[in-house]
């Protein structure tokens, strides 16, 4: 009762059973608390069956639920049927008009509880290759174990890097702050090809220009890489490209030292150089300014070159991701 942080209602039941344990009746109490025998009768007798926990609020059953287990099946089902013509997929306003008698905040509680995003979407490769356990094997074993004293190089082509001219500056808010960014506008000066070539043990990058992505300018850059490399047993990592593999390649049987390892069929994933080019796309290339091809191939070669100062091999994985389809969720909700 003296605690000044106490809560009036504890200070009040607090009150009653100080006042009975001095040998007060219920109307002394209520008199001096200014409330009916009744209550005061209501909470000695609580005291004296659950003493302390007597004292708290019973527990109230609140406000009846509107939505039960019923109406979630019938959120759940509904997203198995098809959406409305012309949609292509559904969303909490359609679910809702097709329910009717469900708000579509309840639907959206639904699909919060079940991890279930109607925007979200996931795309998928499936490698069809009959060959595929034989050819990942392949690669895999390459980065696992390459060959004593081989240079292991993961190899591949970034066609049609466009050079876009875009205004950049500050933008200046009527409130005051200030944006930066560039213009949606821009202008096209011309496109350039990059051939890169990681060292799996290192990763270094080693990159070269060309106009065009044939056999010519493939076979042009695997040349300088052999005259950096003389004699030197050279494992290269490729995708199935068809201007990595003719029917006949006079060039590998005049190179005896370089080997080719093909990706399997729509696996080129496995291929580590494909994340070093998503690393160029996105720290070097996006929202960059270029006024001709030649600056655009300068900006990318100072890339390689800062990148390769703290360049460091990838920790190379592959994880399976599963999706839950909302039937096997209505499946389980009904088991």
């Amino acid at each position: 009762m003296r605690r000044p942080t106490s809560a009036s209602r504890d200070v009040f039941r607090a009150g009653v059973i100080l006042r009975a344990a001095s040998g007060a009746s219920n109307e002394q109490i209520a008199a001096a608390m200014k409330t009916r025998p009744a209550t005061a009768s209501k909470w000695c007798g609580r005291f004296l069956h659950d003493r302390m926990n007597g004292l708290q609020d019973a527990p109230r059953p609140g406000k009846p639920a509107t939505y039960g287990v019923e109406s979630e099946r019938r959120i759940l089902t509904q997203l198995d049927q098809s959406p409305p013509k012309g949609y292509a997929r559904w969303n909490g306003a359609l679910l809702a008009a097709a329910l009717k008698d469900i708000s579509d905040d309840q639907i959206w509680r639904v699909l919060r509880k079940h991890g279930i995003s109607l925007e979200r979407r996931h795309s998928w490769c499936v490698a069809t290759d009959p060959c595929f356990a034989r050819k990942a094997a392949d690669v895999v074993g390459l980065y696992l174990n390459p060959p004593e004293h081989a240079l292991v190089l993961s190899v591949d082509g970034k066609p049609h890097i466009q050079a876009l001219e875009r205004a950049q500056g500050w933008l200046k808010l009527p409130n005051g702050k200030a944006l930066t960014g560039f213009q949606h506008d821009y202008k096209r000066h011309g496109a350039t090809t990059l051939f890169a070539a990681l060292e799996v043990a290192t990763g270094l990058v080693k990159g070269d220009h060309y106009k065009r992505r044939r056999r010519t300018e493939f076979l042009d850059f695997m040349n300088g890489i052999v005259a950096e490399h003389p004699g030197r047993e050279i494992h290269v990592i490729l995708d199935n490209l068809n201007t990595h593999k003719p029917k006949r390649d006079r060039w590998l049987a005049r190179h005896k030292n370089v080997h080719f390892h093909f990706t399997p069929t729509h696996a080129s994933w496995m291929n580590q150089v494909e994340i070093w080019l998503s690393i160029l796309q996105s720290q070097s290339l996006r929202g960059a300014s270029f006024t001709s091809p030649g600056q655009l191939r300068k900006h990318m070669d100072d890339f390689i070159a800062t990148y390769n100062q703290t360049a460091h091999p990838f920790e190379w994985k592959k994880q399976v991701v599963f999706q839950k389809h909302p039937k096997s969720l209505y499946a389980n909700l009904c088991n």
